[in-house]
């Protein structure tokens, strides 16, 4: 016989470990432990009679029985943080800076989850570069920024490390005597810069083929063999190919995404949790592909 109710602690569990796809990420997002989250999962599972989750050393996928069960779960936690907010006398307020480079183009995936986690937190947001978030950080504009990080910089916690790469289409060929077309985010990105003295230190001409506004824009670029881009291999729009050792082009090495947060309060500290919670998590969808060997010849580098 199923239970009657339904412990409102095993359904967030459950929904962590499930947007998460790890229960070691959902304990961090929740605050609480690896072992606990898996216990309530079981005893959800338990009481739906049901496999919500299937379990594998390094990733937990969703059941067809917990496909079902997400929509159900997001209302009932919802409706929930509603409940627990009926009389609060005024909402909390927090603005989020976000570098559009450290999330890519599952922004809007990443921030409809992230906006879910409370619905009764009134959120304000700030996508731009890093270095803006940086100093409206400093400025006390915003209470959490998650930018992208080269080189030295301020104080913040480490979400990750990313691995720059030189992504194209895979029918984008290299013709060693034309300047390489280069497929940029904006003029002022550190990224773009950090490039661009890469190429210049190798001896290596290259030309604007398209500036974005966006990464929609880069993506789209990219996708219609516009030019090559430097990207986190994170966040590389989907089919493109690494190109940069078989292109003969410089190691960009790589970065950080860094969380600076000076919020005090348990609900916003929960939210940098899950935030941060997310950052961490794997984009399997994102992995590049390599492009097969294209003998470039022994053509000498050309001065730019």
């Amino acid at each position: 016989m199923l239970a009657t109710t339904l412990d409102i602690d095993a359904v967030a569990a459950f929904l962590g470990a499930a947007d998460l796809r790890s229960f070691t990420r959902a304990a961090e997002a929740l605050g609480t432990t690896q072992s606990l989250v898996s216990t309530r999962v079981k005893r959800l599972e338990e009481a739906l009679g049901r496999a919500l989750l299937q379990r594998h050393p390094r990733l937990v996928k969703l059941t067809a029985e917990g496909e079902r069960f997400v929509p159900a779960a997001r209302e009932l936690l919802a409706a929930h943080e509603r409940a627990r907010a009926a009389f609060t006398e005024e909402p909390e307020r927090i603005a989020i800076g976000i570098s559009e480079q450290a999330v890519g183009a599952d922004a809007p995936a990443l921030l409809a989850r992230l906006f879910g986690h409370d619905p009764t937190l009134v959120i304000s947001l700030r996508i731009e570069r890093s270095s803006l978030l940086d100093a409206a950080f400093e400025r006390g504009e915003i209470d959490i920024a998650v930018m992208l990080r080269i080189g030295a910089g301020r104080t913040g916690e480490t979400l990750r490390h990313d691995a720059f790469g030189w992504f194209a289409a895979p029918t984008l060929t290299r013709d060693p005597s034309e300047p390489l077309p280069l497929v940029s985010l904006m003029t002022e990105c550190a990224l773009r810069r950090h490039a661009i003295e890469a190429l210049g230190q190798g001896g290596l001409r290259w030309r604007e083929a398209f500036v974005g506004g966006g990464m929609a824009a880069v993506v789209a670029a990219v996708e219609g063999g516009l030019g090559v881009t430097p990207l986190a291999a994170r966040i590389a729009p989907l089919g493109a190919v690494d190109v940069g050792r078989d292109w003969g082009l410089p190691v960009l090495g790589s970065s950080e995404v860094v969380l600076r947060s000076n919020v005090a309060t348990p609900r916003a500290n929960a939210f940098v949790r899950e935030l941060a919670a997310a950052f961490r998590g794997p984009v399997q969808r994102l992995q590049a592909q390599r492009l097969p060997v294209q003998p470039l010849g022994n053509s000498s580098p050309i001065s730019r």
